[in-house]
């Protein structure tokens, strides 16, 4: 592995050698020695039914049997548009198109060139774009543009386009972002946020009800709306979306990891008609010039018609539930622990600060201490720097989930 592979968000001349896999079975991996890994963060958060799913993987053999791949492009095919119906259904009714890319960053790149090509195709020059100041939506760069400046993007600091970054919204501080934006309102294209769940700026959480209503007046000064719930989808939140939270609907929404249940890579821009109509056109230079050679893969869209199928069950459901009520019980036992500090909890997310004398930082070494402590104990935790954080597939059982907190209160003692 070391002469040949160079892995993501590791310094390769410290990094300790990888653990290989070689099977994974439900809630649980297991390594080459055999020891058997309970994966409590979902592998970066993708794997909502739990590795190796039967019933996805025998819908994936028999797409792969039939049709594997396609040119999206003049041609189409069943997987895909029983997905973008079946996905439209469920979201806010005002989504009513869908483009289909591979990752989350893509869907994200889709988004922002949807916003300012809209603008364009109307002859109106909109390309600032608004963020929160701890966003995260990927690392490619427009991406990497609209979310929080950090010693991630300083290397490529100057190469990155022009964003207004904001404060998440609270009661306290809602009409002083509003008179924030409206003074540059003319020149914003859209407002790209992650709903309620700042994921990798360390679990950050804000409230439904002041995210609304930063939407309701964003909406009022003509600036679209870009919801990305490429972590927050498919019942991370405890409901299945993010939106069903809110009171106001995004103009297009994002999605990946979970898309697929973590089985095959895929990503998915919705939009609204309106956004779709101002493409359609007899001039070809006003058509979205985006695409990927996958997209709309027949198996990831097969990946994914299963998995929405899974999550639907009542089964599923409830064990969604069954994780939120568990997750609960455990924060207020967190809450009363000395080290322990702002304690949260989304749903099927929990997470919390371990308290040190660097700070919260990603970069705190306390991170890799309890990283170690819990792999030795068989469960994979990836902490942000001292931020940690639950993230399990939906599969899990209260056992499982009793033995993950027993560890956690274990390893703070």
């Amino acid at each position: 592995d070391k002469l040949v592979n160079w892995h993501p968000y590791t310094q390769m001349k410290t990094a300790e050698d990888p653990i290989p896999i070689v099977k994974g079975k439900g809630v649980y991996l297991f390594d080459d020695k055999g020891k058997q890994y309970i994966d409590a963060v979902s592998s970066w958060w993708v794997t909502l039914h739990g590795h190796a799913h039967p019933y996805i993987a025998q819908k994936v053999s028999e797409q792969l049997h039939t049709l594997e791949q396609v040119i999206f492009a003049g041609f189409t095919h069943q997987p895909a548009i029983q997905l973008s119906e079946n996905l439209l259904k469920l979201l806010p009714d005002n989504q009513e198109k869908v483009f289909y890319s591979d990752n989350g960053s893509t869907a994200v790149e889709v988004a922002l060139k949807m916003c300012i090509q809209f603008a364009h195709n109307q002859g109106k020059k909109k390309t600032k774009i608004l963020a929160f100041k701890d966003a995260y939506h990927g690392d490619t760069f427009g991406a990497m543009s609209v979310s929080g400046r950090s010693v991630w993007t300083k290397p490529f600091g100057d190469m990155l386009f022009d964003v207004a970054f904001i404060d998440t919204p609270t009661s306290d501080n809602l009409h002083g972002l509003q008179s924030q934006i409206s003074h540059i309102a003319d020149e914003i294209a859209c407002f790209i946020y992650e709903p309620l769940v700042q994921g990798a700026a360390g679990m950050l959480m804000h409230n439904p009800k002041d995210l609304s209503e930063l939407m309701k007046f964003c909406k009022k000064q003509n600036i679209l709306l870009i919801q990305d719930e490429v972590f927050t989808g498919f019942g991370r939140t405890g409901k299945l979306f993010a939106a069903d939270y809110l009171t106001e609907k995004p103009d297009i929404m994002c999605f990946s990891k979970g898309l697929s249940g973590g089985t095959m890579p895929m990503g998915i821009t919705t939009s609204s008609n309106e956004i779709f109509n101002a493409f359609l056109s007899e001039d070809k230079y006003k058509t979205l010039f985006h695409g990927h050679s996958f997209t709309a893969n027949p198996l990831a869209c097969t990946a994914a018609l299963a998995s929405m199928e899974l999550l639907l069950n009542k089964e599923t459901q409830d064990n969604i539930r069954l994780i939120t009520d568990k997750h609960k019980e455990f924060s207020q036992i967190l809450n009363q622990h000395p080290k322990v500090e702002n304690v949260r909890q989304t749903g099927t997310i929990l997470a919390w600060d371990i308290k040190t004398e660097q700070g919260t930082s990603y970069f705190n070494t306390i991170g890799k201490f309890f990283y170690k402590e819990f792999l030795n104990k068989g469960i994979i935790l990836r902490p942000l720097g001292n931020i940690m954080y639950l993230v399990p597939p939906y599969c899990i059982t209260a056992e499982d989930l009793e033995y993950i907190y027993q560890t956690i209160l274990q390893v703070l003692n």
